[in-house]
C-alpha cells in the first residue's frame, strides 16, 4: 500500500488544500485540518468548554452544496482566509481579528441567502480541538480502490475528494480497509491505530468543483454493498513525518 495523496481541510465545510507532507503527533489532530468552522445560527459552542456538536450546526456540504462552487485558501502565518469564486478573489480577512472575520461571515451570508439561519458566524477551534463531523475524526483515510468500486457502481466518474478525507491510500483491494479496524499502520515516521469505519452522507453527492449535487452515493453504497460507509477513521499513536508516496503497512503484534 501507498500514501497517494494528503489534505487538509482548514474551514469545515470550505476547500481542501492538498499536502506534499505532514508532521503528525501522537494523541493529536491532522495538522491544519477543521481549524474553524462557519456556525449556521446560534450553535451553543462555548470555546471556553468546547464539546463536539452536531453538524447540522454548522454551513456544510450536505445542505449547502453551493459551498463547492468556492475555492477557499489558508494562509496560516498570516492568519488570511480568501474566497475565491469563478476564478476570482472575492472576500479575504484575517480571522485573528473582529473586523476580518466580519468580511469572511458577511460574505457567506449574502452568497447563501436563505439557507442561513441568521448571520453566519466564524469560530476558531480552541487549543486541543476541531470541528471534526466525529468524535473519533482525528485523522481520516480513504482507500482509492474503493472509490473506485462506487464509480464503478455508480456508472460514473467518482471524485475522491467527495470523501473529504485526510490521506488517501491506493494499492490496496476494495474494502480491505474493513479489515484494519483495530490495527496499527505505518506510514513514514508514524504510527495510527484504525479506530472505525467512516459512514458517509448527502455531502457525497456533492460535486467538488461544481458545487451540483449530481449524485447519491449514499443510495449508490447501500444498494450495492450493503453499508454506507467508505474510510475510515484513525488515531496517531507515534508521531512522525509522512510524505505522499511512503508505503503504508500493517504492523504484526
Amino acid at each position: 500500500m501507498r500514501l497517494a495523496s494528503l489534505y487538509c481541510y482548514p474551514v469545515k465545510g470550505l476547500s481542501p488544500e492538498p499536502l506534499d507532507a505532514a508532521d503528525l503527533r501522537a494523541d493529536d489532530y491532522f495538522p491544519g485540518d477543521r481549524l474553524f468552522a462557519l456556525e449556521n445560527g446560534p450553535s451553543g459552542f462555548d470555546p471556553a468548554a468546547p464539546e463536539h456538536q452536531p453538524k447540522i450546526k454548522f454551513l456544510m456540504l450536505m445542505r449547502n452544496a453551493a459551498l463547492a462552487g468556492l475555492k477557499t485558501r489558508y494562509d496560516a502565518a498570516a492568519g488570511a482566509l480568501t474566497i475565491a469564486r469563478d476564478g476570482r478573489d472575492v472576500a479575504t480577512g484575517y480571522v485573528r481579528a473582529a473586523e476580518g472575520r466580519k468580511a469572511i461571515e458577511d460574505f457567506l451570508t449574502g452568497f447563501l441567502g436563505p439557507e442561513v439561519r441568521g448571520r453566519v458566524r466564524l469560530l476558531a477551534a480552541p487549543n486541543g480541538f476541531r470541528f471534526t463531523d466525529s468524535k473519533s475524526g482525528f485523522v481520516s483515510l480513504v482507500n482509492l480502490a474503493s472509490v473506485a468500486a462506487i464509480a464503478q457502481a455508480q456508472g460514473a466518474a467518482v471524485d475522491p475528494l467527495r470523501f473529504r478525507a485526510n490521506l488517501y491510500v491506493e494499492d490496496m483491494t476494495p474494502w480491505a480497509e474493513a479489515a484494519l479496524l483495530g490495527r496499527t499502520l505505518a506510514i513514514g515516521g508514524a504510527r495510527l491505530e484504525v479506530l472505525k469505519m467512516t459512514d458517509r452522507c448527502a455531502a457525497t453527492g456533492v460535486d467538488p468543483e461544481t458545487g451540483r449535487r449530481d449524485m447519491d452515493l449514499v443510495q449508490t453504497l447501500r444498494e450495492n454493498f450493503g453499508h454506507i460507509d467508505c474510510g475510515v477513521y484513525a488515531r496517531v499513536i507515534q508521531g512522525g513525518r509522512i510524505a505522499a508516496g511512503d508505503a503504508v503497512s500493517v504492523v504484526c503484534a
